[in-house]
């Protein structure tokens, strides 16, 4: 689905052979600059140097997996519970799906309550139990204030919608007047800290720390979707760059650099339901040596002085040099985001709710732009609801060849609809 002409490739999805560093090559033979970075996970580029070598040496010692512990578990777990605040234990799956899933049962079995509250617009991967209201049609999804719960895809039981609250983001009174009424049945509330699947809404100023007080306050768990945030805005995530502590965080993407790795981590009387093993956290590919070489080498390079400083300077630059071509060609457009992911929107009013971000949405404008783009060497996703991504392969002269592909796609856009 995300790499075909449904996601919005046009004519034919595309097929690429190889990537080097910030590079990304087509089966012809073309190279272009790669900001969809395999729609998240490189945040070190393609095969980066330290990584490759950490999987090929654990392949060679130990094997691609030993089905019992191994030392390069606790090894990766006191990365990760040193890096993330809030973080006291922490358990390893493969995917952000199946973080996520775990997250949920875990507040279930915490709190002994049922109903967990998501946001309309957000996306924690495709489980059954929490894939609903990501991209929803408004006419079918109710009142704005006070969203109906629709799954996101068919085949999944409409008896699940019992199991969920939806709410509008970025709209604290909602959710205070909510968690008041119905504290006694609300186990959790899950929320991407920037919506990132849905074009890089941010967070008003203060609405993440109102959720942390709201939940705080009535014995609610907050879970943090860090798979897309996670050890790309700082090495403690998002917790870290807004100084927000959650109840319960989850982990992908850029925790393995492009190996399939996710994370449970929390509080310690939340996270031993696991360890004394009354919620058990299943997997047979779980902390495999690849993926946690893999990790823990990936860390290690994050964790250098001045990675995030030089990764937040070099977005900045991207997205402040396609917001002045626009202006410059007369057509509104701003950035939405933060320094290594967001995404362009032509306005100029920002989005902060899913059904606003609808409204300002220009599908045909921005496939244009996208397609003006990949012609001229540079590929992100063609979704006006996606992302740019940055990485620490990236350098000055990919964000320079950027812009100056922006420019000749920018005319060609002002000349087809301005």
């Amino acid at each position: 689905m995300a790499r075909s002409t449904f996601a919005g490739y046009a004519p034919h999805p595309l097929y690429m052979e190889r990537g080097e560093g910030a590079h990304i090559f087509d089966v012809d033979g073309n190279e272009y600059i790669d900001y969809l970075l395999a729609l998240g996970p490189l945040i070190l580029g393609h095969r980066p140097p330290g990584v490759t070598r950490a999987v090929v040496d654990v392949l060679e010692r130990s094997g691609s997996m030993l089905g019992t512990n191994h030392p390069l578990e606790p090894e990766l777990a006191e990365r990760v519970v040193r890096a993330i605040p809030g973080a006291e234990l922490v358990r390893f799956s493969n995917s952000g799906t199946e973080a996520v899933m775990m997250a949920l049962r875990l507040a279930r079995a915490f709190t002994g309550k049922r109903l967990i509250v998501r946001f309309e617009g957000h996306f924690h991967g495709w489980s059954d139990a929490i894939h609903w209201s990501v991209r929803p049609a408004i006419p079918a999804a109710g009142l704005e204030h006070a969203p109906r719960p629709l799954p996101a895809v068919p085949g999944i039981p409409e008896e699940l919608a019992e199991s969920l609250i939806v709410l509008p983001w970025n709209r604290p009174e909602l959710l205070e007047r909510t968690i008041r009424d119905r504290h006694h049945e609300i186990a959790a509330v899950i929320t991407e800290p920037l919506m990132a699947n849905n074009g890089c809404i941010e967070p008003l100023p203060g609405f993440l720390r109102a959720i942390r007080e709201i939940t705080a306050a009535h014995g609610v768990l907050l879970i943090l979707d860090e798979v897309i945030t996670g050890f790309r805005l700082a090495l403690g995530g998002a917790q870290e760059y807004y100084g927000v502590r959650a109840d319960l965080a989850t982990f992908a993407k850029a925790l393995g650099a492009g190996y399939p790795i996710s994370a449970v981590a929390g509080r310690r009387d939340v996270m031993e339901l696991v360890a004394r093993n009354e919620v058990p956290y299943l997997g047979t590919y779980n902390t495999n040596s690849v993926v946690v070489a893999a990790a823990i080498a990936a860390l290690d390079e994050l964790a250098r002085p001045g990675t995030y400083e030089r990764l937040f300077a070099l977005g900045d630059r991207l997205a402040n040099g396609l917001r002045d071509e626009f202006r410059g060609a007369g057509i509104p457009a701003l950035v939405q985001g933060l320094g290594p992911v967001f995404q362009l929107w032509f306005t100029d009013t920002p989005a902060t709710t899913y059904r606003e971000a609808v409204a300002r949405a220009k599908p045909t404008f921005y496939a244009t732009f996208q397609q003006a783009m990949l012609r001229r060497g540079v590929l992100f996703h063609p979704s006006q609801h996606e992302h740019f991504f940055l990485s620490t392969a990236h350098d000055e002269e990919d964000i320079e060849r950027t812009l100056e592909a922006a420019r000749g796609a920018v005319a060609e856009i002002r000349d087809r609809f301005v």
